[in-house]
């Protein structure tokens, strides 16, 4: 009997690989896709994470000589022993008649620099140090990844830290220009290196390799498939698509209705108005303080007859004065540390964080939001911190109920955005939003719409985001909001922030969720002075205007996973140009925007896909796409396009 043969073997549907020490497991995984798990022998796995939505799927499994072989739809895995590397995987596209190369671990060639494709050696707490390697392919580009400020929209030569904070939210998932996506289904603390050279997949603590690859006919595809394996977003209600004001903090109930009555006079639209932390007496006492908030019912009632729905931000960390800390801390309800010398973080002194991976802390903190929160009115709620506390450099000290922090560290948020979302269901609620301060992969189907937080008032920071935005869609998270005109302000007088705030707010108007947010005195539109206002109050009726197109997206991002703003290869992948081009994107198939990023820019270069022919929104003229031309970018406005000669949407255009 050959060595494949002894080695190889299928149950139920799944392909096994036995190792000296390990075992390859390879599932087809839903529409095209392939789910591996290589695990030592001895290793039980502790949760199936992202991957936990059972998806049917035939496979054709086969063996060799040489070889063992899965086959689901359009994808096929390959394991076979090499001259390095025992199990080595490639993965193909199957395309009618053709059949090509997708993703190959990496051939060391020669035994005297093998490190291994895949490796385990043993950490702490029956945990492993893991590394998966894989080959490079030249001219490869990757997206997604979720918020990490590189710079770029293409991560290629990018090395990601695996850790999530405030504006940081870490979603491994990449599409690649290659034509497949990859989840790397791991929530350790960890790394992934995209380089010239190999991309390079690190957890510093788990119990197995566990990733999914799928493969489509285009962009689109990959990203269905990928909702379908991880989850698609609940129904985007038609208020969330409106305009949320919010800043750091209103600070009573006198103050916040006063806010409310000012959008009214000023005839503006407002959706959702945001009562910000520390509105409680106590961290973690999880309700609005008496003495600030006195009638909340009768204010939430107000705004309701306004048409304003209320979110709140509850935070989860709970200071020793709480009325909740005894019972918490008898009941084991808090995340602890391997030492005991970690067990607090430090906002305002020290606190304790409820650890949402008990399912008894869970249900504890629902009932306080539902009593106090929920039952009021206040349905809405706006999950900051939803990330681990303590200190980066403490991550791997910290214990959760499910198991080490180093192992499970980005679980952390998708367990909170779930019990939250499962207690407004339960509760009731049908229109489910939450805005998040971060994500993970699957935090999409928890109506969790990510936020980066604490970025700065600037127009470099504008241009990184933008690019951090597309690479959030690119993450299968279709919902996504940046605080317009950036969080950390140092001059809110100046010239140069009130244009600041006209190019911020003429962006958002094409973001999933148009949200402004800020630490400075005001932040309401119509404090930057009259010009401003004027712009301001233009951008923020064109999205009032644009509202029911939004929800066409939202609806698609929904069913299909499509990201609502994309970048522009995502619809055009047979331009080669399209792929260099990062300060542009889609809001939907049908509109082109091209952002201004500089302060007193008042013209810029836009790339028009070739293929078609492009409207300029505001002056009517329409160019054949396949050029880049200069445009005309006056303070009133940034330079959008409509694809073909679309009145109906040109005329939400003129003003």
């Amino acid at each position: 009997m050959n060595e494949v043969s002894t080695r190889a073997f299928s149950m139920n549907n799944q392909l096994y690989y036995d190792l000296d020490t390990a075992r390859i497991t390879a599932d087809p995984w839903g529409r095209n896709g392939i789910r591996i798990r290589i695990a030592p022998k001895e290793s039980r796995q502790t949760s199936d994470w992202a991957l936990d939505i059972p998806l049917e799927a035939q496979a054709t499994i086969h063996f060799d000589s040489r070889q063992a072989v899965l086959r689901n739809g359009d994808i096929s895995v390959v394991i076979q022993d090499t001259y390095t590397q025992k199990g080595s995987l490639q993965f193909f596209k199957h395309d009618h008649e053709n059949t090509s190369v997708l993703l190959a671990e990496q051939d060391y060639g020669v035994w005297a620099h093998n490190p291994g494709a895949h490796t385990f050696k043993p950490v702490a707490n029956g945990l492993y140090h893991t590394e998966l390697h894989l080959a490079s392919r030249e001219g490869e580009r990757f997206y997604g990844m979720g918020e990490n400020a590189t710079g770029r929209v293409d991560l290629k030569g990018s090395v990601i830290d695996l850790y999530q904070r405030h504006v940081k939210a870490v979603v491994p998932f990449v599409v690649s220009s290659e034509g497949y996506g990859f989840l790397w289904n791991n929530p350790s603390l960890g790394r992934v290196e995209f380089g010239n050279n190999m991309t390079r997949w690190v957890s510093y603590g788990c119990k197995q390799i566990d990733f999914y690859i799928t493969t489509g006919d285009s962009y689109a595809e990959i990203m269905e498939n990928y909702a379908d394996a991880t989850g698609h977003t609940p129904v985007f209600p038609y208020w969330a698509s409106g305009f949320w004001q919010c800043k750091l903090r209103y600070e009573n109930q006198r103050e916040f209705m006063e806010i409310a009555r000012e959008f009214k006079k000023q005839a503006l639209p407002l959706s959702v108005l945001v009562i910000d932390f520390l509105h409680w007496d106590a961290a973690g006492n999880w309700k609005l303080d008496p003495t600030l908030w006195p009638d909340p019912k009768a204010m939430i009632q107000e705004l309701a007859e306004m048409g304003v729905r209320v979110m709140v931000s509850p935070w989860t960390l709970v200071d020793e004065s709480s009325e909740n800390f005894q019972y918490m801390k008898e009941h084991n309800l808090f995340t602890t540390s391997l030492d005991g010398t970690k067990d607090k973080v430090d906002f305002f002194g020290p606190k304790y964080q409820y650890d949402p991976t008990n399912p008894e802390a869970a249900k504890f903190l629902w009932e306080k939001w539902k009593k106090n929160y929920f039952d009021l009115g206040i349905r809405t709620f706006w999950l900051d911190p939803c990330d681990e506390f303590h200190d980066i450099q403490d991550y791997d000290q910290v214990v959760f109920h499910i198991g080490p922090a180093v192992e499970s560290h980005s679980f952390f948020v998708v367990a909170h955005q779930k019990n939250v979302y499962q207690g407004q269901v339960a509760a009731g609620e049908t229109e489910v939003v939450n805005i998040s301060r971060n994500a993970w992969a699957g935090s999409q189907r928890y109506g969790a719409c990510p936020a980066p937080h604490d970025i700065l008032s600037s127009f470099e920071h504008l241009e990184q985001y933008m690019k951090v935005g597309l690479n959030v869609m690119m993450s299968g998270i279709p919902w996504w909001s940046c605080d317009i005109g950036g969080f950390i302000t140092n001059d809110s007088t100046s010239d140069h922030f009130h244009e600041l705030m006209v190019r911020w707010y003429q962006y958002g108007v094409f973001l999933p969720i148009f949200r402004t947010h800020g630490y400075r005195p005001y932040n309401e539109a119509w404090r930057f002075g009259d010009e401003a206002y004027r712009h301001i109050r233009n951008s923020m009726m064109l999205r009032e205007r644009l509202r029911p197109y939004v929800m066409d997206q939202m609806e698609l991002a929904r069913k299909k996973g499509l990201p609502p703003m994309r970048p522009l290869f995502f619809d055009f992948s047979e331009d080669p140009e399209t792929y260099a081009i990062e300060d542009e994107f889609l809001f939907g198939p049908a509109l082109l925007i091209a952002p201004i990023t500089k302060f007193n820019l008042r013209s810029r270069t836009v790339y028009l896909p070739r293929g078609n022919t492009w409207t300029n929104a505001w002056t009517n003229e329409t160019t054949q796409g396949g050029q880049s031309i200069e445009v005309q970018a006056p303070l009133d406005y940034i330079p959008v396009f409509v694809k073909e000669s679309n009145s109906k949407l040109l005329s939400l255009f003129k003003k």
